[in-house]
């Protein structure tokens, strides 16, 4: 016992040194020893916790490394909602913000405020426990998030225990995670190397890698975090001031940004404003303004709240960058959904640190309601420092020959109709899984895992199948030999076995995963599901009218629209016709409305290892008419659960929900 006590003893202080090492290099960016040290101290408390798992504890620093893939995010409920900010856009907007608030506190007195840069990422709520981290969530609709806690476990400036002392028993934290330039730039340059598509820019490559499924990539990319505010406290008190709250959570090991400064009166936030927006582009993270919040605790609960948003704070963004052109033309691009959007061809222009020469037009709508035209005069914008777009024109400069936009009564690459739905800003190619401009796109999200389920064919493979004429259409994929396959780039003989193997097995699929894999526009998995179970097979779907379609639950009258418009077209059901030939197959179901199924009502929670793959269990559940959800509710019928069931088993028999286990699934599918 004594020899447990002092291995455990060990782990605890190598623990407690790596904790210390990396808050200096993560958080204080003031690393006191050499990587090779920090390297051999990880070691030691790796072999030392592989020796003796039973020690291993979840605040651990081995345990960031990324987690087994989830099938997806959980949902968490903020104890208090995560309000989003009001904006001003000017000094003058500023300055009747400042007057708001000294007119509803019935003071003259100047108001002190605090004043931080807006940072470009991902809001989050991080929940500790006893000082241990328990969970994070997303901002979400502000009331509910996602439950990213496996991903947000990798960063390291996110600490797994607080440091310090006098945290309360529950402390939420509430941050920005982001990604810095240079982090965000080598990603890309790796991604590059790597032929993978890169990300247009730090906010897009944050936000997707902290809601990727696998925490394992999540690891690998370079976020950090900058945390600005609490949330819920329970069990001890926080300082009197919002400034002071920074300061002590920094203390507690949590990274606060250092620009922040406690500044009087409207005119210090002006100042601060300035001062902050001479020097962005030297900053390591993009920031898009600045939020002013009222410093004293005691005056933010005085002026409360409006709507959504706290009365005592507010965002001052930073104007989009804008310049003069001409417009020299309009094209229209042609999306996987066949929509239309006209593109503005410009006079090269630069706009915000980059040559413009293409900006978008969003829709005809849009064009009419600002009279653009080909030839005029316009103001380029680059609406959040990001997409390029036409502001407005400059009448006043429009030449005598300037042309009318007109849109195509035919796609311009496949010459199918266009149309413009009821009720749409957007005119859309009725060419579906023919059109070229689409079928790229329909190719990918026909072959992915909860359509077709193609394991390994992957977006860049897709395109160098088009760049080399192999594949016209979604049935080319079932013609391809695998010496055509070998010889691409990046291709042996074994991976393009491996494909033709995987597109042979993908021929036997079911009813409802062929129709989602078509594309049809707003079906998704659940209306593909409904539409199998209600019209039992493909042929009776093909010939259903409008009128019949709006009749199935949860069709209303834009789908089945798009519906019978995507089986109306020769060209998609022949498309159709070719994948049956070419071996595409299914069994049918005895049609029946879904309130005939018997688990109809019925709402299931699967978790834990179990014999077979969640995805089949939910497909055998959802054909016998019930609902799979993701977590654990009162309106939970009951929870499914295999080895290792982990926190949702825990809340089931809080909350008195039946717990089923393997024998039991099998009678209620009746397998038995």
């Amino acid at each position: 016992m004594k020899e447990v006590e002092f291995t455990e003893q060990q782990m605890e202080k190598l623990r407690e040194q790596l904790r210390y090492h990396n808050h200096r290099y993560y958080v204080l960016d003031d690393p006191e020893i050499p990587d090779v040290e920090y390297d051999r101290l990880f070691r030691e408390l790796q072999a030392l916790e592989a020796e003796h798992p039973q020690l291993v504890t979840p605040d651990s620093p081995t345990q960031r490394v990324g987690a087994a893939p989830l099938n997806e995010f959980g949902e968490i409920r903020h104890a208090i909602p995560m309000l989003s900010l009001g904006n001003v856009f000017s000094d003058e907007e500023l300055l009747a913000f400042d007057k708001r608030i000294h007119d509803r506190l019935k003071s003259d007195d100047e108001i002190e405020y605090v004043a931080e840069p807006k940072l470009d990422g991902l809001a989050i709520s991080l929940v500790y426990e006893n000082g241990i981290f328990t969970r994070a969530a997303t901002r979400g609709d502000g009331e509910t998030g996602e439950d990213v806690t496996q991903n947000v476990r990798t960063i390291e400036a996110v600490p797994l225990r607080l440091l310090g002392e006098g945290w309360p028993s529950v402390l939420e934290v509430r941050g920005e995670i982001y990604m810095p330039k240079a982090g965000f730039n080598a990603l890309n340059e790796r991604l590059r190397n790597e032929g993978t598509k890169t990300f247009v820019n730090p906010r897009n490559a944050a936000a997707g890698s902290l809601r990727v499924l696998d925490s394992r990539i999540t690891a690998q990319r370079p976020l950090t975090i900058f945390c600005y505010a609490v949330g819920q406290v329970e069990g001890g008190e926080m300082p009197t001031t919002h400034y002071a709250i920074l300061r002590q959570l920094a203390t507690w090991g949590f990274r606060v940004c250092p620009e922040i400064r406690v500044v009087q009166g409207a005119h210090g936030c002006l100042g601060f404003y300035r001062e902050i927006g001479a020097k962005r582009d030297r900053l390591p993270y993009d920031i898009d303004g600045v939020v002013y919040k009222v410093n004293a605790i005691a005056l933010q609960q005085d002026l409360g709240f409006v709507s959504r948003a706290p009365r005592w704070a507010t965002a001052h963004k930073f104007p989009a960058q804008e310049e003069t052109t001409v417009l020299e033309d309009v094209e229209f691009q042609v999306g996987r959904t066949g929509a239309l959007t006209p593109v503005a061809r410009l006079k090269p222009v630069f706009v915000g640190g980059v040559t413009v020469s293409n900006a978008t037009l969003h829709n005809m709508d849009e064009i009419e309601r600002k009279d653009v035209r080909i030839g005029d005069t316009v103001i380029v914008r680059r609406a959040g420092d990001v997409i390029p777009e036409v502001a407005r024109v400059i009448v006043e400069r429009r030449p005598q020959n300037a042309r009318q936009i007109e849109m195509p009564t035919h796609c311009p690459v496949c010459g199918s109709d266009v149309q413009r739905p009821d009720g749409e800003a957007v005119f859309r190619c009725t060419g579906g899984l023919y059109c070229p401009a689409q079928v790229k796109e329909a190719i990918k999200h026909f072959a992915s895992r909860k359509a077709m389920n193609i394991d390994g064919l992957g977006d860049k493979l897709v395109e160098q199948f088009f760049e080399q004429g192999l594949i016209r259409h979604v049935d080319d994929l079932y013609r391809l030999q695998a010496e055509q396959v070998a010889a691409l780039e990046r291709m042996g003989d074994k991976s393009a076995d491996n494909l033709v193997k995987a597109l042979e097995k993908s021929k036997a699929t079911t009813l409802e995963r062929f129709i989602f894999a078509l594309g049809i526009r707003e079906v998704g998995e659940a209306t593909a599901k409904t539409l199998a179970r209600h019209f039992g097979s493909l042929e009776t779907l093909q010939t259903a009218k409008e009128e019949t379609l709006k009749r199935v639950p949860d069709v209303g009258p834009v789908v089945a629209a798009n519906i019978a418009q995507f089986f109306g077209e020769a060209h998609n059901r022949d498309t159709i016709q070719h994948l049956r030939e070419l071996g595409v197959h299914w069994q049918n179901y005895a049609a029946q409305p879904p309130e005939a199924l018997p688990l109809t009502g019925k709402t299931y929670v699967i978790t834990g290892t179990l014999s077979r793959s969640r995805d089949e269990i939910k497909v055998d559940l959802e054909a016998l008419g019930a609902k799979v959800a993701g977590s654990v509710s009162k309106k939970t019928t009951a929870l499914i659960a295999g080895e290792n069931a982990g926190s949702k088993l825990d809340k089931a028999q809080s909350l008195g929900v039946a717990v089923i286990g393997e024998d039991a699934l099998s009678v209620l599918l009746g397998h038995s």
